[in-house]
């Protein structure tokens, strides 16, 4: 089965870790490795054997594997006391050769965190529902769940089609040129129990704008969420995938990878008071998969919806909002 894999993105205004990448790729030992990694996981004592290595130079190689961020080790019980089993973690790498000239010198970042539960407005269909923490939010699969007085707590969200839009403010943007807005997130398809295969399209709305449409491969399970508490059934929905979009004078990209022309200008930020950013599964999407959308207590990331903003006005990364 497939199961989520981030893209690594390398620049060259991040040296070291652009460096740690290429030391990975560096060996042919370590390339073989990651061939056999995609096949299935293995354990180090494993690789030792097929590559005919001393366990203790396989370890070494997986470490600087690990360090690149190109594999996950997790140790687990086995025979002859714990073992560490290792398994791909990354799809494709992509260098930005020339995103250290769009960092322009004395910008400063603003931070905004907001708590999946905190949308301005939402309209969602068939199998859906909101949950804490601590348990359910309302009543599975009965949209007016979404409008629970408590819902600012929820901690994963799911529909069928429809969306959640959330607004931010831009009173501290107005210090300065806006160079650009960003928000991250980690989402899913939203299938019966979990399908990793289970194709979703995704549309992002910016300021009422259509910025991107994201084909999310499935919903995903197989493992547990890093973040999942106890009670969360194995059987259920455990991890999405860490989706970014960014937005400049250049153009909308979607995990660094250009995929539309909506510029800043376009959004108008100088006229709003807010920014509205609109997260939906279109009900005549080529592909209706529904969506998952997780916060900093559950899947793999400790994060909810969160923009970053680069102003033009010296200074360095503030926190702002709801945390």
């Amino acid at each position: 089965m497939k199961a989520s894999k981030k893209r690594i993105t390398l620049d060259l205004s991040n040296l070291q870790q652009t460096a740690l990448v290429g030391k990975a790729l560096s060996s042919e030992v370590r390339l073989e490795m990651l061939k056999l990694l995609i096949e299935r996981s293995a354990n180090i004592s494993e690789m030792a054997a097929e590559f005919g290595l001393p366990q203790s130079s396989a370890a070494l190689h997986v470490k600087v594997l690990e360090e690149a961020g190109m594999i996950s080790v997790i140790e687990q019980p086995g025979v002859r006391g714990a073992q560490k089993v290792c398994g791909i973690s990354f799809e494709d790498i992509y260098l930005n050769a020339f995103r250290h000239k769009t960092e322009q010198e004395g910008s400063k970042v603003f931070k905004f965190a907001m708590p999946i539960g905190n949308y301005f407005d939402c309209e969602v269909n068939g199998n859906c529902g909101i949950i804490s923490e601590k348990g359910y939010l309302g009543v599975e699969d009965f949209p007016s769940s979404f409008y629970w007085q408590n819902r600012g707590e929820a901690q994963l969200l799911w529909f069928n089609t429809g969306y959640v839009e959330y607004r931010f403010p831009t009173h501290l943007m107005k210090s300065g040129q806006t160079q650009e807005v960003s928000f991250s997130f980690e989402i899913c398809s939203e299938a019966p129990g979990y399908q990793n295969e289970w194709p979703s399209d995704i549309t992002v709305w910016v300021n009422g704008l259509e910025a991107a449409t994201m084909t999310l491969p499935g919903d995903f399970g197989g493992r547990r969420g890093r973040l999942n508490p106890e009670w969360w059934g194995d059987t259920m929905t455990q991890y999405g995938m860490y989706k970014s979009i960014r937005i400049n004078s250049l153009g909308c990209y979607e995990d660094d990878i250009k995929c539309s022309d909506l510029s800043l200008e376009a959004l108008q930020l100088e006229k709003r008071n807010y920014i509205s950013f609109k997260l939906g599964v279109k009900p005549d999407a080529q592909h209706v998969g529904g969506m998952n959308l997780f916060g900093e207590k559950f899947g793999d990331y400790a994060q909810g919806l969160v923009m970053k903003v680069k102003v033009a006005d010296g200074g360095s990364q503030q926190e702002v909002g709801t945390e």
